[in-house]
């Protein structure tokens, strides 16, 4: 991607913040601020470090986590799309599990992986990631979310759990 930066002295920074925050949410204009002639810092649009996913969105999902006081971590992966990850015991055994909202969420389903898991587990995509979103349970934009999706999770995790006593996939999936 190519970027034209443009310089903008602190001084005018200082003079004009909400007109200058304009023109980069806007109008998607990038600025390297300099202070006393050496760059110090960039104002770049939100959508070039942010995941394309509606804010409210993003606020929504993590105000019903905060409510049902799961405790999760934030990042943004190197394709720019959210990540929460939430540390689990199955078995015990300390898994990672992490769900990737992609570009476009809630209108394209999530990606959901458990980490530290050996190389047989069944029942993982091509990817590592888990399967769960198939033909028993699908993705609805309008009425699913990370909430959902993290109980969906931790039923795999139990599937996965009576797996590794038995050697048997379980049938059905516990919710």
């Amino acid at each position: 991607m190519k970027i034209d930066f443009k310089t903008l002295k602190m001084m005018e920074l200082r003079s004009s913040p909400g007109e200058v925050l304009d023109r980069v949410a806007r109008d998607g204009e990038v600025f390297i601020v300099e202070h006393n002639g050496e760059p110090k810092a960039c104002l770049v649009p939100v959508s070039y470090l942010l995941p394309d996913i509606s804010p409210s969105r993003i606020a929504k999902e993590l105000n019903k986590l905060n409510e049902k006081s799961e405790i999760y971590k934030l990042m943004i992966t190197e394709a720019k799309e959210l990540e929460i990850s939430f540390q689990e015991a199955v078995s015990g055994e300390a898994v990672l599990l992490r769900i990737v909202l992609p570009h476009g969420y809630p209108n394209y389903a999530p990606r959901i992986f458990a980490d530290n898991l050996p190389a047989d587990t069944p029942n993982r995509r091509h990817d590592r990631s888990l399967s769960i979103f198939g033909v028993a349970t699908t993705w609805n934009a309008k009425s699913n979310d990370v909430f959902h999706v993290l109980r969906l999770a931790r039923g795999w995790l139990r599937q996965y759990s009576k797996w590794r006593k038995t050697g048997v996939w379980p049938e059905r999936m516990d919710a």
